[in-house]
């Protein structure tokens, strides 16, 4: 479990294939690795993966060929990806409770300054637009964030300067692909009423 707050920025060194996925070799940069250990989790931009190896300020994770299907921005070297250390009990929750689970890939429709900030508008897939709501969270490159407004499956964030200063979004621009997942809470709410509805027939 994450909270969507980036806490380091990395870069994607190497790419070895596996038989079903691929080897990625991560430059954390700052990441503090003092407390991780062989088998604990790290969000790789949104993506939950396991670390299985470290040398110095490397870290090893192996991506299965279905992941790399579902999401974006693991496939080529030199990525930047946004960093961040499975929760404790004890950490603050920053920003949203946050799986690390990819539930659709969105497209960038605009990325522009606004004053000192910037305004990102991101087009999501239908199956998902009806998870995302006006003021709710939403993770984008595993960052939480908070929606501002919803046009149909586009819906736009504005973006503070330390968020674009800190993360990957910073890279951003219309056409590029970015790793959403849905507020946990609406995933919940949506099968409850589901459930309920299949009961009472």
């Amino acid at each position: 479990m994450f909270s969507g707050i980036v806490a380091a920025c990395g870069r994607i060194e190497r790419i070895d294939p596996l038989q079903d996925g691929v080897r990625l070799t991560v430059d954390v940069a700052d990441l503090d690795l003092s407390d991780v250990q062989l088998g604990d989790s790290i969000a790789n931009s949104g993506v939950c993966l396991t670390v299985i190896a470290t040398d110095g300020p490397r870290v090893q994770f192996d991506v299965s060929r279905e992941t790399l299907n579902c999401t974006a921005g693991l496939d080529a070297v030199g990525n930047e990806v946004n960093l961040e250390k499975a929760l404790r009990l004890a950490d603050r929750l920053g920003g949203h409770l946050v799986t690390g689970h990819v539930d659709g890939v969105g497209e960038v429709v605009r990325f522009a300054p606004v004053g000192e900030s910037h305004d990102l508008v991101i087009r999501a897939p239908a199956a998902l637009a009806g998870y995302i709501a006006r003021k709710g969270s939403v993770t984008v490159n595993g960052v939480s964030l908070t929606v501002n407004r919803v046009e149909g499956t586009e819906f736009s964030i504005n973006l503070i300067p330390h968020t674009v200063a800190v993360t990957n979004l910073k890279h951003l621009q219309a056409g590029n692909r970015v790793n959403l997942e849905i507020d946990l809470i609406a995933r919940y709410c949506e099968r409850l009423l589901a459930w309920r509805e299949e009961s009472a027939q």
